[in-house]
């Protein structure tokens, strides 16, 4: 299996679906408690209802302008059909949540290539503490196991424990890992990595970075250095600049999202934790904010829970 053959979506594996509904749970459960009370001692949609209905979805981190989206999109079903009973509320909203998604992100892993680059060069970008790391091990292991030759670089150089942790990782799933002394110039990892991937031949290069979000001119510059001096030995690196973000944060993602995307262009999201949180609504409002695929999500602690993003499964699993 080739790198293109990979990453276009098939459909899911039962495990994966299991393994999907299973991390939604407690977003579900606080989802629908909350629909149920919304709607209780009603028999129609009328405004108090989608009133209602507005606090759940905001309180479930969807995040107040998607949520306005959404009720408005409700609004117009309910004028155009002039009745809509409560209990048709759950499937209206899937609807409307699902097509949300679909008109918000082109890019979907049932078309996604990642073209004709090698070594494809993904750029890893995210606050400290969000799995950043472990998802760097994870998409490894699952490119590694499409037979493809993998290559991580250690240029997260501030922290001691990122350089052991991502070491590890290269040991657990069997990939090389770059790495150089503590303190070094993370640019210079970056470059290293990149040389060695074209001498080896190898597919993929995975590149950490370091995750400190206090000085936004400070993390702009380094992140800007580290791509120029990636583009030296592989012009228009890095291909995919991957923004990890931890969904049990709720809002602070969206907060880490906006400052990431000003820092750099950010192309593809990764949501984390999913499975210890009721906060997964997220995935929809910062999907539908800042128009970025949502490319993979974190369901669980093992090492085959990082998962390509399907809209239309996630939903459904959300709604099930």
């Amino acid at each position: 299996m080739g790198l293109f053959d990979f990453f276009k979506k098939k459909e899911a594996a039962p495990e994966d679906q299991e393994a999907l509904d299973k991390g939604l749970e407690k977003t579900k459960d606080g989802f629908f408690n909350k629909i149920t009370k919304a709607v209780a001692g009603k028999s129609s949609v009328d405004d108090e209802v989608l009133d209602n209905l507005e606090e759940v979805l905001v309180t479930s981190d969807v995040g107040v302008s998607t949520t306005l989206k959404i009720i408005k999109r409700i609004e117009e079903r309910v004028a155009r059909d002039k009745y809509l009973s409560t209990s048709e509320l759950n499937f209206i909203l899937r609807d409307e949540i699902q097509l949300l998604l679909s008109e918000n992100n082109s890019n979907d892993f049932r078309q996604f290539e990642y073209g004709d680059h090698k070594p494809y060069v993904i750029m890893v970008v995210g606050v400290n503490g969000v799995g950043k790391t472990t998802t760097i091990g994870k998409l490894a292991h699952k490119l590694k196991e499409a037979n493809l030759k993998v290559v991580l670089g250690a240029a997260d150089t501030f922290r001691a424990a990122a350089v052991d942790q991502i070491k590890l990782w290269g040991e657990r799933v069997g990939v090389r890992v770059v790495a150089q002394a503590m303190g070094s110039d993370p640019a210079s990892v970056a470059f290293d990595t990149l040389q060695s991937a074209v001498a080896n031949n190898e597919d993929v290069v995975i590149i950490d970075t370091a995750g400190r979000l206090h000085n936004k001119i400070g993390l702009m510059n380094e992140l800007g250095k580290i791509k120029q001096v990636m583009q030296k030995v592989v012009p228009n690196a890095p291909h995919e600049i991957l923004l990890v973000l931890d969904a049990s944060t709720g809002q602070n993602a969206f907060e880490q999202c906006k400052q990431f995307t000003e820092a750099t262009d950010v192309n593809a999201l990764a949501i984390t934790k999913l499975d210890g949180t009721a906060k997964g609504g997220v995935v929809i409002g910062i999907s539908d904010q800042f128009k970025i695929p949502v490319k993979y999500i974190g369901v669980g602690e093992k090492i085959n829970d990082l998962q390509l993003f399907d809209k239309k499964e996630f939903v459904n699993s959300l709604f099930k």
